[in-house]
């Protein structure tokens, strides 16, 4: 069973940021294990579980500023996450994600009747909030010690009328399931219960179409869904997602290639991209 720690999210986020801001110049090892508090020797290794490739070959085949640079060149979002080394068509871990809205009624109900087991679990972004229905999931969000009753008042406006039930071992399965890639179960067929207008459906169901180690605007995320002129509430839609990470909106990014904002924290959408195209 793999183990996601917190300590090792935050000091591989504070790496992130710094490969970010001084990738051009291809920072050593040394200077990497530093940023990130510890020795080369575990640096290297804890580099190597969590992104799944080694610092150096990391810092050979991805550069944001070289996105961008791709793009001044008049090549789309797509084209320059892929000529810049962000995107690899390995897969070795594919969620299969069906997505089930709620009908207007039960929406109008509150999920009056509705059993939600939930708990908080660790994840390689942090720790997360998951709740689960026997429709599927129903929310998922990535939060901390200080923000955990934020993110459950969130959940209980989502489905006011439901009945809570705290099932951390239940729930920290299904956490585990979804984030370690090497899990047995290398296609992981799941199923998603939302509270969301059609709309919004669309616009996700878009999403989770979006392979993993790939990102695209919200203008080209428009024209997926045959309508082009919507970026702006594309964009909303992206924004109000509550199933973290199995939804991946952090796979869009704004046209210029700036990497946006994300309601879970920049710094975790950064890390999110990392991972990803790193590992797929």
């Amino acid at each position: 069973m793999v183990r996601f720690g917190m300590n090792d999210y935050l000091k591989m986020s504070k790496v992130l940021a710094y490969i970010t801001q001084h990738g051009h110049r291809q920072p050593s090892l040394e200077e990497l294990a530093a940023i990130g508090g510890i020795s080369p020797y575990h640096f290297q290794r804890k580099f190597i579980n969590w992104v799944g490739i080694s610092p150096k070959s990391y810092l050979q085949c991805m550069t944001l500023n070289n996105a961008k640079s791709i793009m001044r060149q008049g090549k789309s979002v797509l084209d320059a996450a892929i000529y810049s080394g962000l995107s690899d068509p390995g897969r070795l871990h594919d969620l299969c994600i069906k997505l089930d809205a709620a009908t207007p009624g039960e929406i109008k109900k509150g999920g009056m009747g509705l059993h939600i087991n939930y708990g908080y679990a660790p994840t390689p972004f942090g720790e997360c909030l998951i709740a689960n229905s026997p429709r599927g999931i129903c929310y998922l969000a990535f939060t901390d010690s200080e923000n955990r009753q934020n993110a459950f008042n969130e959940l209980k406006q989502l489905w006011p009328a439901a009945i809570f039930i705290s099932e951390k071992n239940k729930t920290g399965r299904l956490v585990e399931a979804i984030f370690n890639p090497d899990h047995d179960n290398k296609k992981l067929s799941l199923r998603g219960y939302v509270s969301a207008t059609r709309f919004q459906i669309q616009v996700w169901r878009a999403l989770i179409n979006i392979p993993a180690g790939n990102i695209v605007s919200y203008g080209e995320l428009a024209i997926q869904i045959n309508q082009p002129s919507a970026a702006r509430a594309v964009g909303n839609a992206v924004a109000t997602n509550s199933l973290a990470y199995l939804i991946p909106c952090h796979r869009v990014i704004r046209n210029t290639g700036v990497i946006g904002n994300y309601r879970w924290g920049h710094q975790c959408k950064k890390a999110l991209i990392t991972f990803e195209t790193a590992r797929y």
